[in-house]
């Protein structure tokens, strides 16, 4: 079968969050399983190409205004996958993927419009799949464009779309003026298509006219169809249930693994732990507080700073949390009030608690490494990632129960010796401070904390078992596809006129 991925951002090209993670990693496990698979994305600045050869000199995209000419160039074939990237310079040529600090770039709508009909006009060129699989809103218009503009046009008559919610709250509003400029027809502003409390919404149009949609956790598809997780989306998701699943992201153990982790300064495995004590103390240096105590735990977090993420449950513990014994390390940037925290904390507590500001892929990995817990309290997330990454590295994750945080982690049970982690279900300070201390406490008993770290070890999330899984469905968006087609031919031929 033949897969083409459409995605706003992919690993090691461009990246601002786990989406491209997963379009850098899945393309591959589904390659190794035998199928044809493209991926395309926009080309960044970020996006640096060593050997950059053009396949599509030209392809004209209309807007109501005028032209734009975009082409394709490609990076190659990696472990079985072609990788095209959709080049537009005044588009994608910027600082960042999609804004500045002032807020999200005013024309995403027409560069994301424009990478999606390039994919479009693209593939009739380089070869139509079978399937698309389209992710988050920047590629929603695939579906919708093949199911109005591109209806008619042959080449993609019998193609299914597949789309993958990532994150419900980014959903890609845009004032209702914009279907014109994107030559985009006016009934798809309707409250059973993309209408939105009088906007366009991309995510909606994506959702309403794909043959399938996923979730990238099976606790995350069930609770986007409920009115807390929904973010307003919740009805047209349970009018679709039948056809929306949740598929767990896997991890790439290639580049997540404390036997062969670049960035550590120590390997260790569950047979031989004695390297990640080496770990934690170069952790504890690259934070400058290597004069700590290195027999207190680590609580390590690895994070983009929002209340999404949990940071408005932590400031409201942490005065009490900074007297419990533990150190607390922190890598990370986002909204000004939790970055300015954990600067107060630092001087209030600077052998306890350290804070940098910024993403740094290294010291990511040495957090993994060094912690001792993993702190991830989110009020939502759809599958998280660095939970699963801590689970390889031993590292015990302290979670709340939700999305794929609920699906990837068992909780402890001493008396038994079974379990990965800790969490908590109610989102409230007390909650997440109880669980904590709960996890202080367990660490108190080497031998059985060590039980707890190997059973995290040994789980394994690689992509292997969900790739199967994405087979499944694109069989099943193939057949309903499929389906929808003869519906179509046979209600064709019912209005066709009876000549004689």
């Amino acid at each position: 079968m033949h897969i083409a991925f459409a995605a706003s951002e992919c690993v090691p090209f461009s990246k601002t969050g786990g989406l491209a993670d997963v379009v850098g990693a899945l393309p591959r496990a589904l390659a190794a399983l035998g199928h044809q698979v493209s991926v395309y994305v926009p080309r960044y600045r970020q996006s640096k190409l060593s050997d950059p050869q053009t396949v599509v000199r030209s392809i004209t995209i209309p807007f109501d205004d005028k032209y734009r000419f975009c082409s394709v160039v490609t990076a190659g074939t990696t472990a079985g996958v072609r990788l095209y990237f959709v080049d537009y310079p005044p588009y994608f040529d910027r600082d960042a993927l999609y804004g500045s600090p002032a807020g999200d770039y005013p024309d995403n709508a027409e560069r994301f419009a424009l990478f999606s009909r390039a994919v479009l006009e693209a593939s009739k060129i380089l070869g139509v799949p079978h399937v698309f699989h389209c992710h988050d809103w920047q590629s929603a218009l695939i579906p919708v464009m093949l199911r109005t503009l591109y209806a008619e046009d042959p080449a993609f008559r019998e193609v299914a779309t597949v789309f993958t919610i990532h994150n419900m709250g980014y959903q890609g509003l845009f004032p209702p003026d914009i279907l014109p400029l994107l030559t985009l027809p006016w009934e798809l502003l309707t409250i059973s298509k993309m209408e939105f409390f009088g906007q366009v919404n991309f995510l909606k149009g994506a959702l309403v006219l794909s043959d399938y949609v996923t979730t990238v956790s099976k606790k995350y598809s069930q609770e986007i169809q409920t009115t807390e997780y929904g973010f307003g989306l919740e009805g047209v998701l349970r009018n679709r249930a039948a056809t929306v699943t949740g598929i767990l992201n896997g991890v790439d153990y290639d580049e997540w693994s404390p036997q062969t982790d670049k960035f550590t300064v120590a390997k260790y495995s569950p047979q031989d732990l004695s390297g990640k004590l080496q770990c934690k103390k170069d952790l504890l240096n690259t934070f400058g507080i290597a004069d700590a105590n290195s027999k207190l735990p680590v609580i390590g977090i690895v994070s983009r700073f929002a209340a999404q993420k949990g940071f408005d449950l932590i400031s409201q513990i942490m005065d009490r949390l900074a007297r419990e014994e533990m150190i607390l390390l922190v890598l990370g940037s986002g909204d000004k009030l939790y970055e300015e925290m954990f600067q107060r904390l630092h001087k209030q507590f600077p052998n306890k608690i350290a804070a940098k500001v910024a993403f740094d892929n290294a010291i990511a990995h040495k957090i993994e490494a060094g912690a001792d817990m993993f702190l991830m309290p989110s009020r939502y997330e759809p599958c998280g990632l660095n939970q699963i990454y801590s689970l390889k590295y031993g590292t015990v994750p302290i979670v709340r129960a939700t999305g794929g945080l609920d699906d990837t982690i068992e909780p402890w049970d001493a008396r038994s010796g079974k379990g990965t982690g800790f969490k908590f279900t109610d989102y409230t300070g007390e909650a997440l401070l109880a669980t904590i201390k709960q996890a202080l406490l367990a660490y108190q008993d080497p031998s059985s904390w060590q039980t707890l770290m190997r059973n995290g070890m040994a789980r394994d999330f690689s992509w292997g078992a969900s790739a199967r899984e994405y087979g499944k469905v694109y069989d099943r968006a193939r057949q309903a596809r499929a389906s929808a087609d003869a519906a179509t031919v046979t209600a064709d031929l019912k209005k066709e006129p009876v000549l004689g």
